[in-house]
Parts: C-alpha cells; sequence; structure tokens
C-alpha cells in the first residue's frame, strides 16, 4: 500500500508539473499582453479547492488529467463586449504567442532538464558512442540468421552510413518483427544483409530485438533490479542487488547472452523449479522457484539487468550539456516520429505504441524505483510529448487554435470571414475526435493489464533498454 501511495505521489508530481508548466506558458503570455485569465486550473472538472488572486481563480480540479487556463472572452459561447482585456479583442499575432505559447513552454523543459542532469552527473555507457563493431552473436538469433558474425562492423544500418552502437540499436528498438537491410565490413570485404528483426515483450509493450553484443568491458555483472512482491522469486528469498552466476548448477556467462539464458530456462522449465545461484555480498547462495503462469509464460517475477559495463561518468560543460540535450530530444522525436509512422502504414499497432496515463502511471512508477534522475529524464520525456501532441492541428488543442488564427488570416486576404458557427462546428469535431483518443488509450492501456490466454510468450524476466542514467 505504501508503495502504491509513494508512486501515486510521484505520477501527480511528474503530470501535475507538467500541466503546471505547459499552462504557465499560456497564463504568463496572457498577463504580458494584458488578457485577463479567469481560472487557471490543473485538472478538469469540479473544482475541489482553490485561491483567487485578483482576477485569477487558481484551482485544482476533480479529473488529473490535464488543465487549462480560462482567459476572458475565449470562449466561443461567451458574450464578448469588446472589452480591451478580453481574448479575441487582441490582434491575431497576440492570440497566437498565448496559444503557442504552452508548447513552447513544455519544449524548453524538455530541453533544460537533461542538460541540467547531465551538468550534475553525465553517465553513458563507453560503448554506444563506439562504432558498431559485433563482439558476439546469440545463437539462433535474428542476427545470426542474417550472417552477421563476431567482428563484423556495421557500417550502414536502414540508411544511416557509420553508425554507432546508439544508432544501430535505435533502429533495431522501433522495427520489431520488420525487415531491416544492412551493411557489414568484414576484414576487406563487405556484404549487404537483411535482417528481420525479432521481437521482445516486456510489460506488454513490443520491442525490436537482434541478439548481438557489443564490448561491455571486462566487469560486467548480471543483477536483480526489482522483485515482484507475492511472486516465486521473492517467496524463495532472491532480493535487488543480487547478481546471478548460475542456473540449475550452470555457470551464465556475464554478459547480454548471459541475461537471454536466464529468461530460456524460466520459459522452459515446464513447471519445474529453477535454482538461481547468486552472489550476495561475499556470500554464495541457491535460490530455488518454481515458474508460474502469468502474462501467458512461466515466470519468476523479478527484473535483472546487466551492471558493471564500463561507463563513462562526467560533468558535461554548459554548451555541452545543451548540445546533448538537443541531441536527446531529436533522438527521442526520431523515434517517436518512425513509431507512428509505422502505424499509419500497418506495420505496427496502434495499440503496442500508444500510452495512456494508466500506462504512464506504470512507467513512472518504474522510474521511481530507479531513483530521481529517471524520474526527470521521464519529465523531460512526457514534456516533449505534450508539447508536441498539443501542437496537432486538431480544435481544443493548442494547434487547433493556431490552425484556425491561420485559416482565419488567409481567408480574410480575399475577404471571407470564419463564421462562428464554422468554428463552433470545427470545435465539436475536435472535442470529439479528443474524446475518442482519451477513450482508446485509457482503454489500451487497462486491456494490457489484463492477461491473455492466447498471448504470445514474453520475455518479462528481460528489463527494457537502458537509457543514459
Amino acid at each position: 500500500m505504501a508503495s502504491f501511495i509513494y508512486m501515486a505521489f510521484v505520477f501527480a508530481l511528474v503530470l501535475g508539473g507538467m500541466i503546471v508548466i505547459h499552462e504557465f506558458g499560456h497564463f504568463i503570455v496572457a498577463k504580458f499582453f494584458g488578457i485577463r485569465v479567469d481560472v487557471f486550473s490543473v485538472g478538469f472538472g469540479k473544482r475541489l479547492w482553490g485561491v483567487r488572486k485578483g482576477d485569477t481563480d487558481y484551482r485544482l480540479s476533480l479529473v488529473p488529467l490535464g488543465g487549462y487556463v480560462k482567459m476572458a472572452g475565449e470562449n466561443l459561447d461567451e458574450q464578448v463586449t469588446g472589452a480591451p482585456y478580453e481574448f479575441m479583442s487582441k490582434p491575431k499575432w497576440q492570440r497566437f504567442c498565448v496559444a503557442i505559447a504552452g508548447p513552447v513552454m513544455n519544449i524548453i523543459t524538455a530541453l533544460v532538464i537533461p542538460a541540467a542532469l547531465a551538468m550534475i552527473h553525465h553517465e553513458v555507457a563507453a560503448y554506444v558512442n563506439k562504432p558498431a563493431l559485433i563482439n558476439a552473436v546469440s545463437p539462433n538469433s535474428p542476427a545470426e540468421k542474417a550472417g552477421i558474425q563476431p567482428g563484423d562492423l556495421i557500417v550502414n544500418v536502414n540508411g544511416i552510413e557509420n553508425p554507432t552502437w546508439r544508432d544501430f540499436e535505435d533502429v533495431v528498438l522501433v522495427n520489431p518483427n520488420q525487415q531491416v537491410p544492412l551493411t557489414v565490413k568484414r576484414g576487406e570485404a563487405t556484404e549487404n544483409l537483411t535482417m528481420q528483426v525479432g521481437t521482445l515483450e516486456i510489460e506488454q509493450e513490443k520491442i525490436g530485438y537482434a541478439g548481438v553484443q557489443p564490448d561491455t568491458g571486462p566487469n560486467a555483472k548480471i543483477k536483480v533490479t526489482g522483485v515482484n512482491k507475492g511472486e516465486p522469486a521473492a517467496e524463495a528469498g532472491l532480493q535487488p542487488r543480487d547478481q546471478i552466476v548460475a542456473v540449475n548448477g550452470n555457470p551464465i556467462e556475464q554478459s547480454f547472452f548471459g541475461r537471454d539464458m536466464i529468461i530460456r530456462v524460466i520459459r522452459s522449465s515446464e513447471g519445474k523449479p529453477v535454482t538461481l545461484t547468486v552472489v550476495r555480498g561475499e556470500e554464495k547462495k541457491d535460490i530455488t522457484a518454481t515458474p508460474q503462469m502469468n502474462g501467458g509464460e512461466p515466470r519468476l517475477g523479478f527484473f535483472q539487468e546487466l551492471d558493471g559495463v564500463e561507463m563513462i561518468v562526467t560533468r558535461l560543460g554548459f554548451f555541452q550539456a545543451v548540445s546533448y540535450s538537443v541531441d536527446w530530444n531529436l533522438r527521442i522525436l526520431r523515434l517517436t516520429k518512425t513509431a507512428i509512422a509505422q502505424i499509419f502504414v500497418g506495420k505496427r499497432s496502434a495499440r503496442d505504441t500508444l500510452t495512456g496515463p494508466v500506462g504512464i502511471f506504470r512507467i513512472t512508477g518504474q522510474a521511481a524505483e530507479q531513483g530521481a534522475g529517471s524520474v526527470f529524464l521521464l519529465m523531460a520525456l512526457l514534456s516533449l510529448n505534450l508539447g508536441i501532441f498539443n501542437l496537432l492541428p486538431i480544435p481544443v488543442l493548442d494547434g487547433g487554435l493556431i490552425f484556425m488564427l491561420g485559416l482565419e488570416a488567409v481567408l480574410g486576404l480575399f475577404g471571407l470571414p470564419l463564421t462562428l458557427r464554422i468554428k463552433e462546428r470545427m470545435m465539436q469535431v475536435g472535442f470529439v475526435m479528443l474524446i475518442l483518443l482519451m477513450g482508446f488509450v485509457i482503454f489500451n492501456d487497462i486491456s494490457k493489464l489484463i492477461p491473455s490466454s492466447n498471448s504470445p510468450p514474453q520475455q518479462t524476466e528481460q528489463p527494457a533498454p537502458a537509457a543514459d542514467k
């Protein structure tokens, strides 16, 4: 119960913080142009609590899935008097500035957070920015089936020339079950290959899998990062930070492949006990537990990662940190654009791609377990997505208002008005679209939490790919 309350607190802090920042952008620019702001609300619906200061009612409302700033003369059904402090009394360029200020504040926040973190502590695996030189290939993996061999240097993947490991991993990540062309350099020769990317399902999210390993350094160790309460691993005494060194008496290579081997043994246990040999401090002990079916597969209920990978730890200077933050945000945008584009061409389902408030709550809880740095990076990610989403030309969103201002300006060049009736119809259509989208993502989130008897096997002991710490 205490952990749930903590997760709820972090969720409210993360989502509420992004909403407040967004609405503050609208608020401060409206005030700057002399527009009267009647309401500054975090949440929608019934007012739960608030204070009035000047003309503005600062409030918390019942439904914590958004927020809004209510300006005088803003609503189409409102009686407009033509007073100078009303929104519609201002020039179009000032209304444009008010509309775009919210998304701009979110995008600025998404830039500031990674930059600030990088100036305090910047930690990244040494291999990610190096050329994609293959150190090892997992047996029967998509990479082996494509003909990739240890020692190969990937010189082109999906059109990216001379990719780093991060470039290669990003391409694989967003292309589960898709064919990816690549070119490898083997000695003095080059060879063009096509890899059918595999799929891992982690916490109901599908990501791509190749089965190749970089050089992670000599100190890599497979560590338990989390144990689910009430599940077999927890009941048997497995603890976070345990190092797994053997399964059923067989030593495990301390590598990505060793991590995958643990998963395969658990999945193939057929209801029989599995013994994990772990090192805890100076002590070595055996943990025996019987996997239980959960989500269509046998699982013990723990999470693991390859710890001790050679890392580069530093503090970036101001300009380096800003450059890093810009690159980080552009990378997120590229990955998001690729995933969304795959939905429209039928290569990826919306169910596996879109996440709503329930999914965000779960992800926030996972970030909270990893520490403050992960929470702040999640805030940056959500802030970027919130800013971009609000720029979509859907009426009732900021982008819809910007679109109508632009349409009104263009029609004005031909002496044609954008009538109140047309604006009302556009707002109604936009509202219905938004409600349908919200309904879909919430239903999608809930359906992911319901195990399906015909779900494909999931590698739930496999952690999500690590981000910069």
